[in-house]
């Protein structure tokens, strides 16, 4: 069994690449006038790698490049106005998938726009096997 197989084997824990906290600003909101500046929101992104870290050996270039997907998230929360932080959160699971060494990722976008709440959030989870 290789190293990919066991990490997708039941009952295995994959190994996992984190983003935590990334500050993003984006023009998103249902009312328009929320929509006329862009506002910060937090996002998290869990990848789970195409193959296990023991395959990496050492090699950046056999690992997802979590400073690229910083960049990546930035640029994708950018391109437009949006509004919906759900479909923030869907195109950018989509984006991560397609474009990054990912059998799985994860995305959580946090808002900071109600009164006396933390945050508000969302989080979606893609796959290569759904």
């Amino acid at each position: 069994m290789s190293a990919s197989d066991e990490a997708a084997a039941p009952g295995a824990r994959p190994d996992r690449v984190f983003v935590r906290g990334l500050e993003v600003f984006a023009a998103i909101g249902v009312p328009d006038a929320e929509r006329r500046r862009p506002q910060r929101l937090e996002v998290d992104v869990e990848i789970i790698p195409a193959g296990s870290f023991a395959t990496m050996a050492d090699d950046v270039a056999r690992t997802v490049d979590y400073s690229a997907v910083a960049r990546r998230v930035r640029a994708e929360a950018a391109v437009r106005p949006r509004r919906l932080i759900e479909t923030l959160a869907d195109e950018l699971a989509a984006l991560l998938l397609a474009e990054f060494s990912a059998a799985a990722v994860t995305v959580e976008i946090r808002k900071f726009v109600l009164p006396r709440c933390a945050h508000v959030a969302v989080r979606a989870e893609r796959s290569r096997e759904a």
